[in-house]
């Protein structure tokens, strides 16, 4: 079959939120197909969909709904056909797509550690005892208080320059960032900052990477994400997925993992918390990288026996 060739007459369009991030990784994924199909800019047309996660910042993610936050209305688009495909921070999509959508299109990982972000350049490990810091992110509040339960850890919500400019204005002394949008952005050397290695926080499932949702039925599409898509990140999310889905991880539970591929080998490590970070246990497996999936199944049901009944019960 035939690719459809986009023109600036016919534009694929290409839904995302609206963020300095979620622009900045739409204009990626535009550039990639434009240079792989020898396409000007203009083929391509942008189009910015405000999603509940979005309009709603000034309450806890846990509090206005499950999965989807930051992907419900971007995916009713396309499936409406207001726009072709949809590109998502992959940390924010729940493990199912909606019928008639797929998601098999990744670009190459970035960074996937968190950054510590204090205005003073400071560490973590050198916050003093009641220190107050912001997060928005269940998984890396957890894993605070579980190192630290000294710590006052208090809502935080924004794109980089919002809470940037919250620790300018004393809300909290420190947050946290995911070192991929730093990065993406431009913005290391603007934003202070100290990454933090995985083996002291394990980041979120797909954290760093970019993932392009099309329509399953759109195979002109389909053959030209085919053009983009990164492998190695894929077989590392195939197995980080297939561990938060069996344990039906959300925004409301605190769950990380990370997949590493060594050769023709795959290292997946995993983590799950109390949400008052009062416990975490965790597990740490090497298998084939086809296996990935598998073993990411594996280890949620081995950590869900040793957790017992309870154990993401909000506290």
């Amino acid at each position: 079959m035939s690719i459809t060739r986009p023109s600036p007459a016919s534009p694929l369009k290409i839904g995302t939120r609206g963020s300095p991030l979620a622009l900045a990784q739409a204009h990626e994924t535009r550039d990639r197909l434009a240079a792989a199909f020898d396409l000007p800019p203009e083929a391509f047309e942008i189009v910015v969909i405000k999603t509940t996660g979005d309009r709603v910042l000034d309450r806890p993610l846990k509090e206005i709904g499950g999965k989807g936050l930051f992907t419900r209305e971007i995916e009713d688009a396309m499936l409406q056909g207001d726009i072709d495909i949809a590109v998502h921070s992959m940390k924010d999509m729940p493990v199912e797509q909606p019928a008639g959508l797929v998601l098999d299109c990744y670009l190459p990982r970035e960074d996937p550690r968190d950054a510590f972000v204090s205005l003073d350049r400071g560490e973590l490990a050198a916050l003093a005892e009641g220190a107050v810091v912001g997060t928005s992110s269940l998984r890396r509040k957890a894993q605070l208080l579980h190192r630290r339960p000294d710590l006052n850890v208090v809502e935080f919500r924004g794109n980089v320059q919002t809470r940037l400019k919250k620790l300018g204005d004393g809300v909290a002394e420190a947050t946290f960032l995911a070192k991929a949008g730093l990065n993406r952005l431009g913005m290391n050397d603007e934003v202070p900052h100290r990454p933090i290695g995985v083996d002291e926080m394990l980041p979120a499932v797909a954290q760093g990477a970019i993932g392009i949702e099309r329509r399953a039925d759109d195979a002109s599409v389909a053959q030209m994400l085919e053009a983009i898509h990164d492998g190695p990140t894929g077989q590392r999310l195939a197995a980080e997925r297939a561990f938060l889905a069996a344990l039906d991880g959300s925004c409301e539970t605190p769950i990380a993992g990370l997949a590493e591929l060594d050769g023709g080998s795959l290292r997946l490590r995993g983590e799950i918390l109390r949400t008052d970070g009062s416990e975490a246990l965790s597990d740490d497996q090497t298998g084939a990288i086809e296996d990935g999936a598998e073993m990411g199944r594996a280890m949620a049901a081995g950590l869900l026996a040793r957790a017992g009944d309870g154990f993401f019960d909000w506290k």
